[in-house]
């Protein structure tokens, strides 16, 4: 049974209450930003409380940073950011998603059903939509985050989208914001998984915990992974990473795979993917050790 979390099933009165709070009023000064109008029209919901969706598009840095300045004059002021928005957001996201699957396909056991979750909210594929939505534009960003490219960040965007779910459920309750997710961001997805052959493979998130079931499954030992590089600034660094897969009666690698990552995490994920297609393209016949690289510099 696929358990979602209380958050997501807030009431009426609940989402009230939460328009109450001093976080979700926005006290955000007014700034010029680009026509949220066109946003709205984007995800199918014009808001009656257009505070609720600046401070979904309002970071951590913007509000500090005004705080600071306030503070300097002798002010004391509270600056709303969309952190508890984005928890909200993506307690929404995942109820409906996992509502979708449910019924989409009643045949697969949990494990199936949280794995295509997993696929359908992971950071790589909401990032299609906030980028289709050029949520990066809208963004309140505090002077150093937008110098340091800021709205071309991968988990800025896709925090803001889950932040706008967050705000669009605030502010309408929760069919808008189902409406937009089947629509937007997983609609076309879940219908390509709904034409796969019944015993075909599951889409992947987490290539390390599949390159470790692959490998045990041919007799590999646990992959292991090393950071051989970073460089890079301080906050746009680059992390080249190297998986090994070997066997346990050899003392060097079978393979291994490098791979670039803005985080070590992300890296490692990159390196694990190469890793885990050599492993499901070998046959029985013995190969020699390899090596391969490749760049996931690109994902901020």
């Amino acid at each position: 049974m696929v358990r979602l979390g209380r958050a997501a099933l807030l009431t009426m009165t609940d989402r009230q209450s939460h328009r109450d709070r001093p976080t979700f009023a926005c006290h955000t000064p007014r700034m010029k930003t680009p026509d949220l109008g066109k946003l709205e029209k984007a995800v199918g919901h014009e808001f009656r409380d257009r505070g609720l969706l600046e401070l979904a598009l309002t970071h951590s840095s913007y509000a500090r940073e005004t705080e600071s300045q306030a503070a300097a004059k002798g002010e004391t002021v509270t600056i709303g950011d969309n952190e508890q928005m984005e928890f909200l957001g993506d307690a929404v996201l995942g109820l409906v998603t996992s509502q979708e699957l449910y019924q989409r396909f009643p045949k697969f056991q949990e494990g199936q059903l949280s794995k295509l979750r997993a696929y359908l909210v992971s950071e790589k594929h909401l990032f299609l939509t906030a980028k289709k939505l050029r949520i990066g534009k809208y963004l309140k960003l505090g002077r150093g985050e937008e110098l340091s490219g800021g709205r071309d960040k991968t988990a800025l965007q896709v925090d803001a989208l889950e932040a706008v779910l967050a705000a669009m459920y605030l502010d309408a309750g929760l069919e808008k914001p189902r409406a937009f997710v089947l629509d937007k961001v997983i609609g076309a997805e879940v219908k390509k998984l709904a034409r796969r052959k019944t015993d075909g493979p599951l889409p992947v998130t987490d290539y390390k915990s599949a390159l470790q079931e692959t490998a045990h499954a041919s007799g590999f030992l646990q992959p292991s992974y090393v950071v051989v590089r970073e460089q890079g600034p301080q906050h746009k660094k680059t992390f080249t990473v190297e998986v090994r897969v070997r066997r346990q009666d050899k003392s060097r690698p079978d393979y291994a795979a490098h791979a670039d990552g803005t985080t070590k995490k992300k890296a490692e994920q990159a390196a694990a993917e190469v890793a885990l297609k050599y492993l499901k393209s070998l046959t029985k016949t013995t190969r020699p050790a390899k090596r391969a690289s490749v760049s996931a510099a690109q994902e901020q």
